[in-house]
């Protein structure tokens, strides 16, 4: 048998260059590159068989590594799964810091393969630097903490346990049900020992993205329950997209009349502009759709794990004997709600449904669509007066930020946004059809995601602006990628809408606690230090200085008359711009309608949480529903 004596660094940057994802006879690279940041633990481990073998594996220099798997993730949702990064990290901080990103991919069913430092194997060192001794348990280090937040993990005590070990991790990264995070540990002599490698290990090998197809049976149930239905709804989520089943779904909503709802992963999922695209779906939905959903009488969800945003903490659908069906590739997530279950690829799944319902001629009747047409005109108009409003005074509202930048969109722009406001006014408003794709991160809600995404994103999209858009909490958490932005020479735009402070956030602590309380950038009231609360005056910050720092283009907007021009202007810059627009704090978008079950205190002082309280357990008794 031919082998290849390499390290364990050696072999896995080896075989990495040599692995393929296919679909619909499409291939690509799986593994094309690998973020990085060096220290003791990989240095002369992973770094030297970059440094040697990289050619075939190009390497990306982080700033932060957390921010590495967000940049990876990113790639992985604009290459709709078939691809991501890997990420190497040193041992200690380096390898924890991977743990919200890990988190973050796999909670959003989205691949990444991840290989943290570990202490040593051997253990004659111990303990070293950055090693965590835990009197009962011996083999346990500070990577055990990925555990529970992988989809797959593994350590490498020996070099030839890759020859298992790295099939197993691209066989989850292409699971098309199982795929998330992937965590491979690497005690730090382990990278550098050698071992006679079989040359058959590092041939080339193409991973096939599988097309579960959907069981006959289950077809014939759900097109039954399409059949009787006269108010059915279809909620798109992020596996239409992974799929590609677009223009199935439109297919299949057109031919059927059925009206479609996205959720946050979803968003796009119906391209064309016509009265079945409803928009946003609960608690940050449209106020139309959610109307529309609290009616229906069948709901048909795609590839969603209809969290408590989607259904209202249980609360949305409100009619009498409203039944659920649901098509998914996961079995674990296609009984949602007690629903009747397609466990299988979204396009493969609606092609086969559409066929069967055409034959028992079912399809929601003219009246329906009229209703539909109807509350989806209200919305538009009232979606519009937000987002044109122009003040007197000249300031600018996010939902007029949004709507400048919508208005400006091209084909094949992106819009990214992960946590606070942005996410959910994006989410209402935006119009995503015609491909203006709005990669919208709401499973783990993780802020500091939006910029090195944005990074992954350009990575995988050559053509078209990418916009990260974070208000000033978001950038002053995690801006540092705009320096390998600049690095690599990718364009991106980040957009900050500084309303000073966590707002979306004060706004829920005025709904269920009544007072303000430690949300907003303000200073000390005190002349001393801890005297007083934060309730002075807004801190004076200029983040468009923090920007020009990390070696962003900076453009500064403090009036309406301003921002069109500005924004197109930051559109032509070659590289990372940063556009800080003062917007108006407490300046929310319409009501979406919908309850969400955050619980007020229920003993308080406050006469406002008081109310609230008998608010909420009201609400809680009224519309909480238990389906299944």
């Amino acid at each position: 048998m031919s082998t290849t004596r390499l390290t364990t660094a050696q072999a896995i940057v080896q075989f990495l260059s040599q692995q393929y994802s296919e679909r619909d006879g499409n291939r690509q690279r799986l593994i094309p590159g690998m973020f990085g940041i060096f220290g003791h633990g990989n240095v002369a481990g992973l770094g030297q068989a970059l440094e040697e073998f990289g050619d075939g594996l190009p390497y990306i220099q982080g700033r932060n590594e957390q921010s590495m798997v967000h940049a990876a993730i990113g790639y992985a949702k604009a290459a709709v799964r078939l691809s991501t990064f890997a990420c190497t990290t040193s041992i200690g901080p380096g390898s924890t810091n991977m743990v919200t990103g890990a988190a973050l991919a796999t909670i959003n069913r989205l691949p990444v393969l991840l290989f943290p430092s570990d202490t040593y194997a051997t253990r004659r060192q111990g303990p070293v630097l950055q090693q965590l001794q835990n009197p009962q348990a011996g083999d346990i280090t500070v990577n055990d903490t990925l555990r529970p937040v992988v989809r797959f993990f593994d350590r490498i005590t020996r070099p030839e346990q890759l020859i298992t070990a790295l099939p197993e991790a691209m066989r989850v990264l292409t699971s098309v049900s199982e795929t998330g995070a992937v965590a491979i540990c690497l005690p730090q002599d382990i990278q550098s020992e050698a071992y006679d490698f079989p040359a058959s290990f590092f041939e080339t090998l193409t991973w096939p993205v599988a097309r579960p197809p959907a069981e006959q049976g289950a077809v014939e149930r759900v097109a039954s329950m399409i059949a009787e239905a006269k108010r059915p709804l279809v909620i798109a989520g992020g596996g239409v997209i992974y799929s590609e089943a677009q223009e199935e779904l439109d297919a299949f909503s057109d031919a059927l009349n059925i009206p479609v709802a996205e959720t946050f992963a979803g968003k796009g999922s119906m391209q064309a502009a016509s009265w079945r695209t409803l928009g946003g779906i609960g608690l940050e939905g449209n106020p139309a759709t959610n109307e529309i959903a609290a009616k229906a009488d069948l709901v048909i969800s795609i590839g969603t794990r209809l969290t408590d945003f989607a259904t209202g903490s249980h609360s949305l659908f409100q009619a009498p004997g409203v039944r659920f069906a649901s098509i998914n590739v996961s079995g674990h997530d296609s009984r949602r709600l007690g629903a009747t279950a397609i466990v299988a690829d979204a396009r493969a799944a609606l092609s086969a449904l559409r066929e069967e319902a055409i034959k028992l001629s079912a399809g929601a009747d003219d009246s329906y669509r009229q209703e539909v047409e109807v509350l989806r005109e209200a919305w538009t108009k009232q979606r519009a007066a937000a987002l044109d409003e122009v003040r007197d005074d000249g300031a600018i509202t996010q939902a007029r930020l949004i709507g400048e930048m919508n208005r400006l969109a091209e084909p094949g722009d992106t819009i990214i946004a992960a946590a606070g406001g942005p996410p959910g006014d994006l989410l209402k408003t935006w119009d995503a059809t015609g491909g203006r794709n709005c990669h919208l991160e709401f499973g783990f809600s993780c802020m500091g995601y939006e910029i090195p995404a944005a990074l992954g994103v350009r990575l995988a999209q050559a053509d078209g602006q990418v916009i990260a858009f974070v208000g000033d909490g978001t950038f002053l958490m995690n801006p540092t990628e705009i320096v390998t932005m600049l690095q690599e020479g990718a364009s991106v735009t980040v957009v900050i809408s500084e309303n000073h402070g966590f707002q979306v956030i004060r706004r829920l602590q005025m709904l269920r606690a009544g007072t303000s309380f430690g949300n907003e950038f303000r200073h000390r009231e005190g002349s001393r230090l801890l005297e007083g609360r934060l309730e002075g005056d807004y801190l004076k910050l200029d983040l468009g200085l923090v920007a020009e720092g990390l070696g962003a283009a900076v453009f500064r907007v403090s009036s309406d008359n301003e921002l069109r021009e500005t924004l197109e202007k930051a559109r032509a810059v070659n590289g990372p711009a940063v556009v800080v627009v003062e917007t108006v704090p407490h300046s929310d978008l319409p009501s979406a309608g919908v309850w969400w079950d955050v619980a007020p205190p229920e003993t308080s002082s406050n006469e406002a949480a008081q109310r609230l309280r008998s608010e909420y357990e009201a609400d809680r008794e009224r519309l909480q529903r238990h389906y299944g």
